[in-house]
């Protein structure tokens, strides 16, 4: 299934691999009143959907959007109320980066109108076809599992001190999965000795693991933040498939506890 601003790869098992932030392509006509570095689009979580592409193989359902957060953050709720109270952060419809730089020149940055027209256009779709599938998927399984894909610089002084973990799984501190569930990933994480982890920690779980997460009702939401350099060179972004191959056999692990 294709639409304008995202795709949708529908699978046969109850797992919904949500990709909100792969997305890099910024319309010409925002992309001009931005300042030249984040015309590059440097906050995309790269290379996330090649990185978790392996997962069609068991039957998963994945989500990735066309364009960047910095056209409007989908895993960001409508009402732009701070994820992470007392926090460095960045908004629904970004206007700083994650350097703590500006995205726009001078100003040339969205207003409240423009911002609900991205909204409409961007972020509504891909809500509506999220929200669509994981009902299709609770339907027909009983219960569905939602994954959201995360990954970003290691160091990032901005919005969190010293280096990040490897693996950062989120779960709004235990309210969007069932304890079993975490107890699982957390087993599977704790049980190899290559990457560093730890449970909702800086990152807790974005808009989208808070808002679907309804482990009583049967959807159980998690979220997992890379650190970059697992997978990629995070100043060039350049995919290093050696690297990836490593962290996919452990990602795949993650995903299969998660299966009946």
């Amino acid at each position: 299934m294709k639409a304008e601003t995202y795709t949708l790869h529908c699978g046969t098992a109850p797992l919904l691999i949500s990709l909100p932030h792969d997305g890099s392509l910024i319309p010409d006509d925002i992309a001009v009143r931005m300042v030249p570095p984040a015309r590059r689009a440097p906050d995309t979580d790269w290379h996330v959907a090649k990185l978790y592409d392996f997962a069609r193989e068991l039957g998963a359902s994945i989500l990735v959007p066309r364009y960047s957060r910095y056209v409007v953050d989908l895993n960001r709720p409508q009402d732009d109320v701070s994820l992470y109270p007392g926090q460095n952060t960045t908004g629904l419809c970004p206007t700083v980066q994650f350097s703590g730089e500006p995205v726009y020149l001078d100003g040339q940055a969205p207003d409240e109108v423009e911002v609900v027209a991205r909204v409409e256009t961007y972020w509504r779709p891909y809500h509506d076809a999220l929200r669509t599938e994981l009902d299709r998927l609770r339907a027909e399984h009983g219960r569905a599992v939602l994954w959201e894909g995360h990954s970003i610089r290691s160091v990032v002084p901005f919005l969190f001190e010293g280096r990040l973990p490897d693996l950062n799984l989120g779960t709004a501190a235990g309210t969007s999965c069932s304890p079993a569930l975490q107890a699982k990933l957390e087993a599977v994480m704790a049980a190899q000795p290559d990457y560093t982890h730890v449970s909702n920690g800086r990152f807790k779980g974005g808009h989208i693991t808070r808002h679907y997460g309804d482990p009583a009702h049967g959807i159980d939401a998690v979220q997992l933040e890379l650190a970059q350099l697992n997978y990629m060179d995070e100043d060039s972004f350049e995919y290093l498939p050696e690297r990836a191959m490593r962290l996919q056999s452990l990602l795949r692990r993650l995903l299969e506890s998660t299966l009946p």
